[in-house]
Order: C-alpha cells, then structure tokens, then sequence
C-alpha cells in the first residue's frame, strides 16, 4: 500500500540510551558505552528478581558496589584498574537486565556470549583489558558468591543452609563480615550515586 510507513522486519538488537547513545546488542561498540547510562541502569534492576526484604529493591548499582570493597578487603594490593574491574562485573546488565542463576543456565551459551561481548566492549571503553587475567576473575567469582551469600541470607529469605548449599560458606576477616551483616536497600538515586561516585575515585589519574 503506497503511502504506509516503513516498518522494518528485521529484529531490533540494539538499545537507545538515555544520553542518546545506541548500543547494538551483538556488535556492541565501546565508543556507544557511558558510565552514566550504566549507573543509571544499574540502579534500577533489581537483584533477586526483586524478591527482597524493604521498601527499595536491592539494585545491581549496590551490589557492584559491595562486591568492589569485598575485593578491595581481600585483596589490598590490586592496582585501582582492578578493582575497577570488580565495580563493573556486572555491567552489561544494564542493558540485558540481571537473569536469576536458574534461568541463566535453562538459556544457554547464546546469552553468556552476548554478556561476555558487552562485557569486553565495557572494559576496553574504560581502559581495561578486554579479558582479564584468570587470577582477577577468579578473585572476582569469589567476592561475588560473598556478597550473594549475605544478600540471600539477610534480604531474600534464604535459610543459613541454603546459602551454605549454593554459594558456600564465605571466609571473610570479622571487619568485613560486620559491614556485609549490615546490608539494606537504597533509593534509586541514593544507589546510582554511590556508583558513580566510587566509578570517580576508581577511574580517576
């Protein structure tokens, strides 16, 4: 029919950002990567599936932020970048959201390729490797199964022996373990600052 718009019929894969950016999903480009739209993302989707404990759903933006100072406990001698490769572990969820372990495996190698793609576009924008060494992602693993470990117990209502079962009992020194005991939902806004914020002090000269 002349005259009726255009609709093209091949699948959408990329996203408009709020800073006006567009980021292909499958061919993602650092240069289409801000670490405000990643902020503001990760502020707003929810862990857990949002099934926690408060009036706030606990966002990605704190957990990111936890598992960084874990790893910064834990290992006190990293260099700035990678502990900065901690903060952003969980990046791409920005754009495709944070999938619960089960759901992760039911989809497949096809969805941990396309994380695994935004993930590399993330740390090349911010001057990492696109790969980190094997060492700093298993260090990383670790700090996130902690952090999983005291989210599940104290916000999304996992018994003791759940969380021992899945993600392992966390050694910890006592001064982390008493910060990690105090764990709460933030704001929206009050989370994407905290992120940005330490995003500053990580990333600056």
């Amino acid at each position: 029919m002349s005259g009726a718009p255009h609709i093209d019929d091949k699948p959408r894969a990329w996203q408009r950002m709020l800073s006006g950016r567009r980021l292909d999903l499958l061919a993602p480009s650092p240069d289409d990567i801000a670490i405000e739209d990643i902020a503001h993302g990760l502020a707003r989707v929810a862990r857990w599936n949002g099934q926690t404990r408060g009036d706030h759903a606990f966002s990605v933006a704190e957990h990111a932020v936890v598992v960084e100072q874990i790893t910064c406990a834990l290992n006190p001698e990293w260099e700035m970048r990678w502990q900065l490769a901690a903060l952003l572990h969980d990046a791409p969820e920005y754009v495709i959201g944070d999938l619960i372990s089960p759901f992760k495996a039911a989809i497949g190698f096809d969805y941990k390729s396309i994380e695994n793609r935004l993930l590399g576009a993330i740390h090349e924008r911010f001057g990492l490797p696109r790969e980190l060494p094997a060492e700093i992602t298993a260090a990383i693993k670790q700090a996130d199964r902690i952090a999983a470990y005291y989210e599940a117990t104290l916000l999304a209502g996992f018994s003791k022996a759940e969380a021992d079962r899945y993600f392992g009992i966390p050694a910890v020194p006592p001064d982390l373990a008493a910060l990690l005991s105090r764990l709460e939902p933030s704001p929206v806004a009050v989370a994407q600052q905290a992120f940005l914020e330490r995003f500053a002090v990580l990333s600056g000269p």
